[in-house]
């Protein structure tokens, strides 16, 4: 594998590699296709949540027996997911199941220049207010008006790297303090050129890298069209 930078994090859980190789397979039917984006976004997240978040104590609680415990909130106390349209969709559910609470879901929609390859902006839904601390819901005032601590971007493939930096430039002049972005396979090239966008305030996690891209910008071997796969448009 190509020398990455030391933000872009590559997993060797055998599970999640053995799970790569069925989702790469053009035999794998839609349904798991969906099934298989699921588990292996569920395993990244995992590890890259680990890494990447923290605990404090909060306050006790009871159990069923009537015994005391301390309980614990994730840090930060902001978070929101970003899905990049369509296929980032397939990712939500199983980063949703990961948090203990509740978070907003921000959509942002790019998409490739067919010549160019560049990113253009179609949909962007960030808005001027965020849940409250631990996604205990709406909150007003000045604190509604603050960007997360960390952006959470989900993207299935990173190929040129130009969609990712381009969500994360925006995330960034959004005001999000950190974003981490959650993908499952990435081209290196890709790779180190969304890392590079902003280097000391992003983690990328990926569930494998390839080293190659094809001439019109897909990877190789890579996955196919994710997106077209998800949600049966392929040949569109």
């Amino acid at each position: 594998m190509s020398n990455l930078p030391p933000n872009v994090h590559v997993s060797q859980h055998p599970c999640l590699l053995a799970k790569l190789s069925q989702l790469r397979s053009q035999s794998t039917p839609a349904r798991d296709v969906k099934a298989l984006i699921h588990e292996i976004s569920l395993i990244v997240g995992c590890e890259a949540f680990a890494k990447g978040l923290s605990s404090r104590p909060g306050p006790t609680d009871q159990t069923p027996l009537g015994f005391e415990f301390q309980t614990h909130q994730v840090l930060p106390s902001t978070i929101s997911l970003v899905p990049i349209l369509r296929s980032g969709l397939g990712m939500v559910e199983a980063i949703q199941t990961l948090l203990p609470n509740p978070v907003p879901v921000h959509h942002l929609g790019l998409f490739r220049e067919p010549t160019t390859l560049q990113p253009v902006e179609y949909y962007n839904n960030l808005p001027n207010h965020i849940s409250g601390p631990s996604g205990s819901g709406a909150v007003s005032g000045a604190e509604a008006e603050a960007p997360p601590s960390l952006a959470v971007i989900l993207d299935p493939v990173i190929a040129t790297g130009g969609t990712c930096a381009a969500a994360i430039q925006t995330l960034r002049e959004w005001g999000a303090q950190r974003i981490m972005v959650l993908s499952v396979l990435g081209a290196a090239p890709g790779v180190r050129a969304a890392a590079a966008e902003w280097p000391e305030g992003v983690e990328i996690w990926l569930a494998g890298v390839d080293e190659e891209l094809t001439p019109g910008g897909m990877l190789k071997p890579g996955l196919g069209d994710v997106g077209d796969r998800l949600f049966l448009t392929i040949g569109k």
